[in-house]
């Protein structure tokens, strides 16, 4: 929750502070609320950060929290940025849950794949 909590606060922060110039980066926020804004990437990330926790219980996963900050990070920026209506608000979500769990499946198929090698190493049984 920690790490999604960061990545949404580094984009409010983020959206709200300029020290170059309007012409160069981003929009600053946009007036008006951007409460529901917030919300919906601090969804997104702790849905995102559930199945990277889940997957690193099984296999050893490099970097779930360094992914979950930059996702939550980037949406919140953008979003503030930018406010999409909400059907493209659902598909940047959805985008950064696709990046979420491809990470995952891509951990899962490395993790099973070294562990059928060392079961096939050892003859059978678990190398200890």
């Amino acid at each position: 929750m920690g790490v999604t909590i960061l990545g949404v606060g580094l984009g409010w922060a983020s959206a709200s502070f300029r020290s170059g110039p309007d012409e160069f980066g981003m929009p600053l926020a946009a007036p008006g609320q951007v409460r529901p804004y917030l919300l919906a990437w601090t969804a997104t990330g702790l849905t995102a950060a559930a199945a990277l926790r889940a997957v690193a219980a099984r296999v050893p996963l490099h970097g779930p929290d360094a992914l979950v900050v930059i996702l939550t990070f980037m949406g919140t920026r953008l979003s503030l940025g930018f406010r999409p209506e909400p059907p493209v608000l659902a598909a940047s979500a959805a985008a950064a849950l696709t990046a979420a769990f491809i990470w995952c499946a891509l951990a899962l198929r490395r993790g099973f794949r070294g562990y059928r090698g060392r079961r096939a190493t050892s003859g059978g049984r678990e190398a200890g």
